[in-house]
C-alpha cells in the first residue's frame, strides 16, 4: 500500500474497531474509525478516503444506507464486513448493487482477533480492493448505465442460424452490469444467455432469483440437465463449475466440482472451454466484462481463434481492467468496447432473429 493513504472503519463494536484499525495500520493506512452508522457516512461525506470496511447491522444509520450514500455522493472503495453477508444473501447482493467491491463475514467479536483466517482474507481482499482505481467508481456515479433501445439495427455478423448461444463471464463490479443485460433483453430475444459470476454457493440461486423479477425472461440458476433454450439466461452456481453436454439434438448444463483446482469456482474459463466442445464456435458471442484476475483470458483466446464473436470491456467502463485486458493483451478480443455498447451488441445479436417463447 502507498503511503498516506486514508481508511475509515465503521463498526459499532469497539473491540472490531481496535482490531480492524490495528490491520489496517498495518498494511500501511492512515486510520480513522466511526462507531455507528451516522457518524460513519459524515466522516466519509467529509473527507475523502481511499478505502472503508463497513458494517452492516449498526444504530442510528444501517450499513445499506450509509453505502447507498457514500456511493451517490463521494465513491471510494468499500468492503462490506460483516456477520450477516453470508446468512443473508439479499443483504449481500444490495451492496454489491450499491457499489460495495466485496464483502467478508465477520467472525464473533469475542475471537475475531484470533481468527488467521479472517485475518488473510481481510488482507487479500483489501490489496484487491487498492488495485481498483477509484476514477472508476467516479465514472459509476457520474454516468448511470444507459437502457438501450431494443430495436436498434443490428451489427453485422454471421449468416443467421438456428443455434446460437451467448456466454459473459464477470467478476468484481459485474452483478450491476448483468442486471443491466437481463432487463434489457427483449421478450423475444431468440438465444440462450449463460453467466459466470464470480460468487459464492449460498448466493447465485438468490443472484438469479431477484434477476428473474426484473427480466422479460426466464432467469435460472444452472442446474444438472438444464436446457439452453431461446430467450433463457442461466446463472452459473457457486461452488460448481458451469460446462455443457449435448443430450441428443439438446445442449444441456453439467455442474462440475473444482478438480481442475481454480482459484474461482464458477470459473469462466471452466465455461467458455466446455462451450467449444459442444458448440458451433461460429454461433457464439462470447463477453467478457470487468474483474480482477485473469479468468476466461485463455478461453476467451481460443474461442476467438475458433471462430467465436468475442467482447471484452473497455477499461473506460470497467471497474476493474483486469479479466477483459487480459484477454485484450492476449489476443482474444474481437472487439473492446464500453458496456453501453456492449449491451447494445448483445441485442443486435439475437434481434435477427424474433423467435417466439414462453417464460418457464
Amino acid at each position: 500500500m502507498k503511503k498516506g493513504q486514508k481508511a475509515l472503519v465503521i463498526d459499532d463494536s469497539a473491540l472490531v474497531r481496535r482490531f480492524l484499525k490495528k490491520e489496517l495500520e498495518r498494511l500501511g493506512f492512515e486510520v480513522e474509525v466511526a462507531k455507528d452508522g451516522e457518524e460513519g457516512e459524515k466522516k466519509a461525506l467529509e473527507n475523502r478516503y481511499d478505502f472503508i470496511t463497513l458494517d452492516i447491522e449498526m444504530p442510528k444509520k444501517s450499513g445499506l444506507e450509509v453505502l447507498e450514500s457514500i456511493m451517490q455522493e463521494n465513491p471510494t472503495r468499500v468492503l462490506v464486513i460483516s456477520a450477516y453477508v453470508i446468512e443473508n444473501g439479499e443483504i449481500a447482493m444490495r451492496a454489491l448493487e450499491l457499489g460495495a467491491l466485496d464483502y467478508i463475514k465477520k467472525p464473533n467479536s469475542k475471537v475475531v482477533t484470533g481468527e488467521e483466517g479472517f485475518i488473510k482474507e481481510l488482507e487479500n481482499k483489501v490489496r484487491d480492493s487498492m488495485k481498483i482505481n477509484k476514477l472508476s467508481l467516479l465514472r459509476r456515479k457520474n454516468k448511470p448505465l444507459r437502457q438501450p433501445n431494443s430495436i436498434e439495427k443490428p451489427a453485422k455478423f454471421l449468416p443467421n442460424e438456428d443455434k446460437k448461444y451467448v456466454l459473459i463471464g464477470a467478476s468484481t463490479g459485474g452483478p450491476k452490469l448483468i442486471e443491466a443485460i437481463t432487463r434489457s433483453l427483449p421478450a423475444t430475444y431468440p438465444y440462450p444467455v449463460c453467466v459466470v459470476q464470480h460468487m459464492p454457493d449460498t448466493f447465485t440461486d438468490k443472484f438469479a432469483q431477484r434477476l428473474n423479477t426484473i427480466s422479460q425472461n426466464s432467469v435460472v440458476e444452472a442446474n444438472n440437465g438444464e436446457e439452453l433454450t431461446p430467450g433463457k439466461i442461466i446463472i452459473g452456481k457457486g461452488g460448481r463449475h458451469l460446462h455443457f453436454r449435448r443430450d441428443g439434438s439438446k445442449i444441456v448444463c453439467k455442474l462440475v466440482p473444482n478438480f481442475s483446482n481454480r482459484f474461482f469456482v464458477p470459473s469462466v474459463n471452466e465455461m467458455f472451454f466446455s462451450a467449444l466442445e459442444v458448440m458451433n464456435p461460429k454461433n457464439i458471442m462470447a463477453v467478457l466484462l470487468t474483474g480482477i484476475g485473469d479468468d476466461g483470458a485463455d478461453g476467451m483466446v481460443a474461442l476467438k481463434k475458433s471462430g467465436a464473436y468475442t467482447i471484452a470491456e473497455s477499461e473506460e467502463s470497467a471497474t476493474v481492467y483486469g479479466m477483459p485486458k487480459e484477454a485484450y493483451v492476449r489476443g482474444g478480443a474481437v472487439k473492446v468496447l464500453h458496456f453501453d455498447e456492449i449491451l447494445q451488441e448483445i441485442i443486435a445479436f439475437g434481434s435477427s432473429n424474433g423467435v417466439k417463447k414462453s417464460r418457464s
